[in-house]
């Protein structure tokens, strides 16, 4: 009699931010119920208890790798529009608060390292199936630079400059030279950098049970609301501004809709380990991480899942106004996992 195969990939798959989550789940599981199992030793130990640092690096490197530099003229500019509006919104909010609450200061339960982290990195896969549904090819090709985006760098620049952490010259290098690495591999030989995308995936799925293995349930429940909120925090403060800064900086000719500005208000799959890096770098931000990591991975699924509605919502209000440009490029078909046909 031959067994049935389980679909296990194609149902984490159904769950928003599913790849991160359910690893990071049973990893809370294993360190709440199971705590000594991962505490063998040799490689078990390395990869699932302790091993999280080293696969967020590979994280960053084949991130890296997925920046264009080459990308063309109007691509490049909304990207540069994008990503400043992102990363200033995303961040303006959390490093104020951290300076005027400090480290342990919470806004409706929120802390905020968990502001800084959710709400200035954005979901690119998101962005890009988004981009290819209502935008057409030259947003699409912004994804080369909201790209950069992607890791700690931002945050621990601004968190540096506001004073609100101290991040010494070295450590912020130390962060950007995988993606630098990644980036220069890239950009030197495309075959490099396709070969790396699945990286970033497998990365993602991978640093998310050591990462989950440092958390316990407790945690996990106090972030309910709060993670909730954060959720709404990103969305609302960064992906409704974001759709005016591209209506007003991106030429009307240049584009089909301003809808696709509001796709950046996510926060990305790989914003889970912000928390960590931060907390690494600045010792005085560890006890605030474990908290911060579970509320920021509540905003994930919750900007995955309300996201669409927005921009469809933006879509559809310029549509019976006669503001959508169909004679912009046609938008490019994307399969179901977001990558260009």
């Amino acid at each position: 009699m031959k067994m049935g195969k389980v679909p296990i990939f194609d149902t984490i798959n159904k769950i928003p931010g599913g790849m991160m989550v359910v690893p990071l789940v049973l990893g809370v599981i294993f360190n709440t119920f199971f705590p000594g199992a991962l505490n063998i030793g040799s490689f078990t130990t390395a990869f699932f208890k302790t091993g999280s640092t080293t696969l967020i690096a590979l994280l960053f490197f084949c991130s890296g790798a997925q920046i264009n530099l080459r990308t063309a003229g109007i691509s490049l500019y909304k990207g540069v529009v994008l990503n400043s509006s992102k990363v200033f919104f995303g961040l303006i909010l959390g490093v104020i608060f951290a300076k005027v609450a400090g480290p342990g200061g919470a806004l409706l339960g929120v802390t905020p390292l968990a502001m800084i982290s959710a709400m200035s990195n954005s979901n690119g896969g998101l962005f890009t199936a988004l981009a290819s549904k209502y935008g057409d090819e030259s947003d699409v090709g912004a994804i080369a630079v909201i790209s950069s985006n992607d890791g700690p760098f931002f945050e621990m620049m601004f968190m540096g400059i506001a004073g609100v952490a101290t991040i010494p010259l070295m450590s912020l290098v130390a962060v950007i030279v995988p993606i630098i690495a990644g980036m220069i591999l890239g950009n030197l030989d495309e075959k490099f950098r396709d070969f790396l995308k699945p990286g970033m995936f497998i990365a993602i799925f991978t640093f998310s049970f050591p990462l989950g293995a440092g958390l316990s349930f407790q945690t996990i429940i106090q972030a309910g609301i709060p993670g909730v909120i954060l959720g709404l925090m990103t969305l609302i403060i960064t992906g409704v501004p974001s759709y005016f800064i591209y209506k007003w900086l991106v030429p009307k000719k240049t584009r089909r809709t301003s809808a696709v500005g509001a796709a950046i208000g996510t926060s990305a799959g790989n914003s889970i380990a912000t928390p960590a890096a931060i907390a690494a770098v600045d010792p005085s931000w560890l006890p605030f991480a474990e908290k911060a990591t579970v509320q920021v991975a509540a905003s994930i699924i919750v900007t995955a899942i309300l996201v669409p509605f927005l921009v469809d919502f933006f879509y559809r209000w310029e549509l019976k106004r006669g503001l959508v440009n169909e004679s912009a490029n046609a938008a490019v078909a994307v399969d179901a996992k977001g990558q260009q046909l």
